[in-house]
């Protein structure tokens, strides 16, 4: 990860441009706490202004939260994605949950017309993960896993633009579940998904729209 070979550009723009890099790799996930600043001192071999002034930058551009006394957190997986958390940062969250109604239950009818054996693969893990980190009591962990899952099904509508849309909206979306669940898992808010993936195992675009519908108004 350290920088060795010497550019025309500043520093610190190979700094940002390497810490980009991290986020949207997956390296660092949305969500997780990124190295502390001596840490990443060490790790690029440059000096601490440096990187400073690169993780104000990337803050700035949205793709990351910096909170005083806890650290650095990812926040968004590009610029694009930034800019929505921005935006909508204080939108009514019921027009939220009628947005992702309308792109979930539209993701779902197109999965299971055009879902394969590895995108139901996929699906089955994320659903199981998503229980566990529901049974965990772990809010945080159940919306990274209920996000998680959303885009599994996104990714099975086989609809790049829809899912990259899906993607920019990320935090968007994860308040809105923050808000609906609250500062607990309780069982009276718990709304299973199986019926979801079923629909598109079985190629029922109605079913499957359905079911992702009733998902989210259950949730409200």
């Amino acid at each position: 990860m350290a920088l060795t070979s010497p550019r025309r550009e500043p520093l610190a723009d190979q700094v940002i441009a390497q810490l980009r890099t991290q986020i949207t790799s997956g390296e660092w996930p949305v969500g997780s706490r990124i190295p502390t600043e001596v840490e990443l001192v060490e790790q690029l071999g440059v000096a601490r202004n440096t990187v400073r002034e690169a993780v104000r930058a990337l803050a700035h551009n949205g793709l990351l939260d910096i909170r005083q006394g806890s650290g650095t957190y990812v926040l968004a997986t590009s610029e694009l994605a930034g800019v929505m958390h921005r935006r909508f940062a204080h939108a009514d969250q019921s027009q939220v949950s009628e947005l992702r109604q309308a792109l979930e239950a539209f993701a779902a009818r197109l999965a299971a017309t055009r879902r394969t054996d590895g995108d139901l693969r996929l699906l089955d893990t994320a659903l199981a993960r998503r229980e566990e980190a529901w049974g965990s009591g772990d809010v945080e962990a159940f919306v990274q896993t209920d996000a998680a899952f959303h885009h599994a099904v996104m990714a099975a509508s086989h609809n790049e633009v829809l899912s990259a849309l899906y993607a920019d909206l990320g935090e968007v979306m994860r308040a809105e579940v923050r808000h609906t669940v609250g500062p607990e898992l309780t069982a009276d808010r718990y709304i299973g998904h199986d019926r979801i993936v079923t629909a598109i195992r079985d190629r029922d675009g109605d079913a499957a729209s359905a079911e992702s519908s009733a998902a989210l108004r259950g949730c409200n």
